[in-house]
């Protein structure tokens, strides 16, 4: 039986969603019993009164803060604390707790991934770019305070699973595994004109909009590569990436032995999520079971970085180390959001993730890392308003081709 208290960042999106489902499937199945400390969301009012509501938490906080009227009525009459705006999200993230699960999306997650970082509790980390943006100094901040950090992405869970922490000298190779999304065989020429609705479209994994767009562009394998040099200390010459639709294996350690082990499952997010939850133990709960028979074979493929350039931009991000990662997520994030929004081409993504390392190299800004959660916020400010100024020229300049 696993007992913990969970704190949830970001409950009403898709991991914290499933995070709460899981928990409920494993209470049903008797193997875990849980309770909630605090829940946190968005604009989604009437999920996380529903939420809050079953799971019955001391506070529940949404981002929105013209909404905490909504929420207050939604949930009077309940006992349960109601607070809005970012610092009421970063309260509740030090709250007494044994588990955060930290799932907000986005840059948005990184103020309070670093406020839970100094608790003293495991931190479940499912928001990359508290990592990226941070590095190091966030993975130092847990260890600190005497806490875990536990890897919620399926490939760095696969790779958290049978890393030798004690003995990382036996590892000579990371291999990050990516489904290829969306878009793996379609032509350069095709994917200049997909849609937000084709990007989304992923064929084996159920995401939010915005992660889905990465794993479209392969952004998103980008980010985690950044992130596994950071979670295992890893140079960037000993990562990998190898294209593997089925999306069975969900990454490989390769040693100096020549020995690689991989894990492997459905793809499900619920279960690197339930690997987080239990750490060190394992919980039973209803999982989808693997059928390699069934499945027949599993295939690879080397991935294509001319249709997929913000693969290699990220490794270059990686390789060039102080702020460019920062710069890359940031800059990532802006355009990804704008081609959702329709202000911007599908290939345009990658063009403004390359202008703006270009410029911020250029102008020495990415030359320091800055000092942990404040300084990477500065930068990523700074690389979003020069990404946002990319992404107004090439839509007004896409505009003038269309009226022409």
């Amino acid at each position: 039986m696993i007992e913990r208290r969970i704190t949830v960042l970001g409950s009403t999106g898709s991991v914290g969603t499933s995070t709460l489902d899981l928990m409920a499937q494993a209470e049903a199945a008797g193997t875990g019993r849980f309770s909630v400390t605090a829940l946190t969301g968005g604009a989604n009012i009437a999920r996380l009164a529903e939420q809050a509501r079953r799971w019955r938490p001391e506070v529940a906080v949404t981002a929105d803060e013209t909404r905490l009227g909504e929420l207050s009525d939604a949930l009077a009459g309940t006992g349960i604390a109601v607070a809005a705006g970012e610092a009421a999200i970063t309260e509740a993230a030090t709250r007494p707790t044994d588990l955060v699960m930290a799932s907000i999306v986005g840059a948005a997650g990184l103020k309070s991934a670093w406020a839970a970082a100094a608790t003293g509790a495991t931190l479940a980390l499912a928001n990359k770019e508290s990592l990226v943006c941070c590095g190091s100094s966030l993975i130092e901040r847990v260890k600190a305070a005497g806490g875990r950090l536990i890897p919620v992405d399926s490939e760095h869970s696969a790779i958290f699973q049978v890393f030798p922490a004690e003995a990382p000298e036996r590892v000579a190779r990371l291999i990050l595994t990516a489904s290829g999304g969306p878009f793996r065989q379609t032509s350069r020429e095709a994917m200049a004109t997909m849609t937000p609705e084709q990007a989304v479209a992923h064929p084996n994994w159920s995401m939010g909009a915005k992660i889905s767009v990465d794993s479209a562009t392969m952004a998103n394998k980008g980010l985690e590569m950044i992130e596994a040099a950071y979670l295992f200390g890893m140079p960037a010459n000993r990562i990998d990436v190898v294209v593997h639709p089925e999306s069975i294996i969900h990454s490989l350690v390769e040693f100096i032995d020549g020995s690689t082990l991989a894990q492997m499952g459905p793809p499900d997010m619920k279960t690197p999520i339930a690997c987080a939850l239990a750490w060190p133990a394992r919980m039973a709960w209803p999982a989808p079971r693997l059928d390699l028979a069934t499945l027949g074979r599993l295939t690879f493929e080397a991935p294509d970085t001319e249709r997929f350039p913000a693969l290699r931009l990220a490794r270059e991000a990686l390789e060039a180390g102080a702020g460019a990662p920062t710069a890359f997520n940031a800059a990532n994030e802006v355009a990804a959001l704008a081609f959702l929004d329709r202000r911007l081409g599908f290939l345009n993504i990658a063009t403004v993730v390359s202008e703006t390392l270009e410029r911020m190299t250029a102008t020495g800004a990415v030359s320091h890392a800055g000092d942990g959660c404040e300084g990477a916020l500065a930068l990523d400010a700074e690389a979003r308003r020069v990404a946002a100024g990319f992404v107004q020229a090439l839509g007004i300049a896409s505009q003038a081709t269309v009226d022409r």
